[in-house]
Order: structure tokens, then C-alpha cells, then sequence
């Protein structure tokens, strides 16, 4: 039986919630305990009210706990707290609160200085005070969970700092499919580019990222990939960047080498058979090979190689690696990889990794471990 997942409602939907609950009782003195906000599609959402408190005489401020439904988002079970204040003004100031971010980096949909409010939320707030003929208002989003959980995001990498974004599209949360994930990674290439950027460095996970530093790559140009290496190097294409470096973990981009552009182990392995295909061509003797073949991890497998002294072989797989990718990308952008193991120790670099590093203005000694 195909099960139906549960949807809920945005940190967007909660703050606006959390206003109709303030004019509401700045209308009537009512306290409700749960409100209908209209998302920005159109959908009606019943959001329950938490708590309104009266602070500092004449400000509301009412938590809202936000509810994920089925979908796999950190903020589940949170408190938003949204404090409103009527000005006389004709317009509604947004202010951040705590955990909650300030743009420190261009290329995103606010201006550098803006609280991390993003634009669907800010027109659901506006769309709130307009069902009470409102338009001077000062709102004030806090999570005060979001200090700590920013830490677990992309917000320190897109330029997003002191806590998490207000986000929220419509202000339906429906549980996040491959594609929206896969969309939420792209806005780093924007900030990259939006600094002056050309050259980015692809990174899976925290390996490369780690190694990326060490060695001297500049911050605002590393990339996350997760496991979307292939959609990834085409969302850079596309936006005009010149030339990417591939830096991560062994197990990762050896997939790359074997064509294979979306590298989450259900989707496609064949790590070891690479490996084992590559040690054979440089001269690796079968019944090594075997033992290759019979690894449970390429971190086993690389032992292997470095009791055989064949470590020439991961210069070659970054090579093809990089060769696979650019003919993925039809030739539009130029590409180089560095190889690692867990450890953090550089395994192998190719020719383009090494050129294309000197062009941001690194220059390394990858036979060190990245400590």
C-alpha cells in the first residue's frame, strides 16, 4: 500500500501566523489558539497558536510551534516566536531576531544587511495585515533554537549568519522530494558568482570541504555537492563558470571516474570494481587485485595499493575522473580533482586540479595530511 506522506507548514507560514494571532488580539483582546493563514497558492492552513503574551507595553508576541509533517526538516517541533508592534508607518519593518540570520553575502534574494526574511514570508506577513487593514507594523522573527541548528545548514556557506532563514515558498511545507534538494544547493554557485567567482570548487561532504581549507582554496568558492555531482556541474555550466575542481573522499569520486554523476551508494557503487580496473592497468598482479575486489571499503582497498607501492594509480583516476566530467559537461567548462582518503590525506591530484589551483592563487604539497 502506497503510503501519503503528511505536509505541514513553512517557519514563513508559523511567523504569519503568528501575526494574525497578534492583530487579532490588538483587534478584539481575544487569545485564539489557532488561526487560518491563507499560503501564497492559494491553500488554507490551520496553524495552532502556542502562547501570546502583552510585552513592553504595547507589543505582541506569540510562539508558534512549527510542524514538518513527514518531511525531514530540523526545524520540526520548534518555537518561532514573532513579535508585532503597531507604528505609524506604511510599511511593514522586518527585524531579526534571535537565531534568526542576517544576509552577509550578495547573490541571495535579499540585499546584504536584510534580515534573513525571505521574500515569500515577508508577502504572507504583508498579506496578513492587509486582511486587517494594517500597514504599519514592526515584526520581530526569533527561534531561538536557530543559533544552534544554522550550524547543521548551508547558512554559514551561503552568507546567512546568527541563525537560520524565515523560508517558505507559499508557506505549505510538502516533504522535500530529490529535485527540491537538489534546487536548494544551487543558490551557493549564486553567492560564489555574485563575489566575483569563475573558478568553484565541487565538494561531496565534509572531507573535501576540510581538505579544500587546509590547502588554501578560497572559502566563498567551495561548493557542496551531497551526492548531486552530476546536476551540480550542470547548474554551474549553465550559470558560465570556467572551470571547477572536484575535492573529495576516494569512495566518492571514483564513481565520477566510472561515469557515474549521482554517487549515493543505492544509486550506483562500483568503487572497487574502478579501483580494481585501474590497479590491474598499472601493473597490479591478480591475486592483488582480487584482494581489491574482495575490500569491504576502498579505505581497505587502498592499503592495499600502498603495500604494492602503486599510488601512481590515483593520479590517474583523478585524471579520468575529470576527463568523465568534462565530457559530461560537452566540453563547457574545464575540470580537475583531488583525491583524499578519511584520514584527510591528499592521494592523488591531476594536472588540470594543480593548474586550476594555481589560478586561485594555491599552491600545495598534497602528499601532507590536511590535519
Amino acid at each position: 500500500m502506497k503510503k501519503f506522506l503528511r505536509g505541514g507548514f513553512t517557519t514563513g507560514a508559523s511567523a504569519a501566523a503568528g501575526v494574525k494571532a497578534a492583530l487579532i488580539y490588538f483587534s478584539t483582546g481575544e487569545v485564539v489558539d489557532e488561526v487560518e493563514v491563507t499560503a501564497l497558492d492559494g491553500t488554507p492552513l490551520r496553524i495552532p497558536v502556542a502562547s501570546l503574551e502583552k510585552i513592553d507595553g504595547d507589543k505582541i508576541r506569540v510562539e508558534v510551534v512549527k510542524n514538518s509533517g513527514d518531511d525531514p526538516d530540523i526545524t520540526n517541533g520548534v518555537s518561532i516566536f514573532t513579535t508585532v508592534k503597531k507604528i505609524p508607518a506604511t510599511e511593514i519593518i522586518f527585524r531579526a531576531g534571535l537565531g534568526v540570520g542576517k544576509i552577509t553575502k550578495a547573490g541571495l534574494q535579499l540585499p546584504i544587511g536584510e534580515p534573513a526574511i525571505n521574500p515569500g514570508p515577508r508577502q504572507l506577513i504583508k498579506n496578513v495585515a492587509a486582511e486587517f487593514g494594517v500597514v504599519g507594523l514592526e515584526v520581530e522573527i526569533s527561534i531561538p533554537a536557530g543559533v544552534e541548528l544554522a550550524k547543521k545548514t548551508l547558512n554559514p556557506i551561503l552568507g546567512v549568519e546568527g541563525g537560520l532563514s524565515i523560508i517558505g515558498t507559499t508557506g505549505v511545507l510538502r516533504p522535500m522530494s530529490e529535485d527540491a534538494f537538489k534546487r536548494s544547493l544551487v543558490p551557493q554557485i549564486e553567492v560564489a558568482i555574485a563575489a566575483g567567482y569563475d573558478v568553484l570548487i565541487f565538494v561531496p561532504g565534509k572531507i573535501g570541504e576540510t581538505i579544500a581549507k587546509k590547502i588554501g582554496l578560497p572559502d566563498t568558492a567551495i561548493i557542496q555537492t551531497s551526492n548531486f555531482i552530476g546536476y551540480m556541474l550542470e547548474a554551474a555550466a549553465e550559470r558560465g563558470i570556467s572551470k571547477i575542481i572536484l575535492c573529495g573522499h576516494i569512495g566518492k569520486l571514483i564513481k565520477v571516474a566510472a561515469g557515474i554523476f549521482h554517487t549515493h551508494n543505492r544509486i550506483a557503487d562500483a568503487r572497487l570494481e574502478t579501483l580494481a580496473a585501474y590497479s590491474a592497468a598499472e601493473g597490479l598482479p591478480a591475486n592483488e587485485v582480487q584482494k581489491i575486489l574482495d575490500a569491504a571499503t576502498t579505505e581497505n582497498a587502498a592499503q592495499i595499493i600502498s603495500d604494492n607501492h602503486l599510488e601512481r594509480v590515483y593520479e590517474k583516476i583523478a585524471a579520468r575522473a575529470s576527463f568523465r566530467a568534462e565530457r559530461y559537461l560537452f566540453g563547457k567548462a574545464e575540470v580537475g580533482t583531488i583525491l583524499a582518503d578519511y584520514a584527510g590525506k591528499i592521494l592523488g591530484v591531476d594536472d588540470a586540479a594543480k593548474k586550476i589551483s594555481k589560478i586561485l592563487g594555491c599552491e600545495f604539497d598534497y602528499g601532507k595530511i590536511a590535519e
